[in-house]
């Protein structure tokens, strides 16, 4: 058995609207890991539309782990969308000149870093992951979420703004999968154990 070539734009044979994502992004200051793949129900491309407010100029980054899922319809709100909240204003003076050019001087806009979304993670169609957020692995986004905090590891959120709804498996559980990083097993090993990965037994995964 073979395992499927990461390289692959669309993996799908006849079918374009899934792509193993890494394959398609031209942004720097987007980075994907293997096997991650993005289904839209229009065209792929749209992946790097629904990123948002991404500006070079800010440097932040969206960073995307292996095997990951990613339904149509997901927007990633990075920092260039943030304005000023604890002024009294939240209006971009600075940005259209004249005489309210110096505006920000001495100022700067709010930033929370990297967007990271872990490996194995499973965000669901139209949810939209706002600034800074880290998601840990295994987690479940549910459709429609706005994600707004950082997610644990293995737990599944839902609503607007996303809350737990539960974690996937039990405390030791959760510590053993992180412990043990399936996704970062060679294509052999992980070949030989989709049989266990797709099955409920995390024991004999730990074998």
């Amino acid at each position: 058995m073979t395992a499927p070539d990461a390289n692959e734009k669309f993996p799908l044979p006849g079918y374009n609207r899934l792509c193993f994502l890494k394959n398609i992004i031209t942004n720097p200051n987007i980075i994907v890991g293997d096997y991650t793949y993005y289904d839209d129900f229009e065209d792929v491309r749209n992946f790097e539309k629904n990123v948002k407010y991404h500006f070079d100029f800010i440097g932040d980054k969206l960073i995307i782990g292996k095997f990951c899922m990613i339904a149509s319809g997901v927007t990633f709100i990075m920092n260039g969308a943030n304005h000023l909240t604890e002024a009294v204003s939240t209006y971009p003076f600075a940005i259209f000149g004249h005489g309210w050019a110096e505006a920000m001087d001495g100022k700067t806009y709010p930033t929370k870093g990297d967007t990271i979304i872990g490996n194995d993670v499973w965000i669901g169609y139209n949810a939209v992951i706002m600034p800074g957020v880290q998601i840990g692995d295994g987690a479940v986004i549910a459709s429609n979420s706005t994600v707004t905090k950082d997610v644990a590891p293995y737990t599944i959120v839902g609503g607007n703004p996303a809350k737990e709804i539960r974690r996937r498996f039990s405390e030791k559980e959760i510590e053993q999968l992180l412990e043990l990083q399936w996704w970062n097993w060679d294509l052999e090993k992980i070949t030989q154990n989709v049989a266990h990965l797709t099955g409920e037994n995390i024991q004999a995964l730990l074998k």
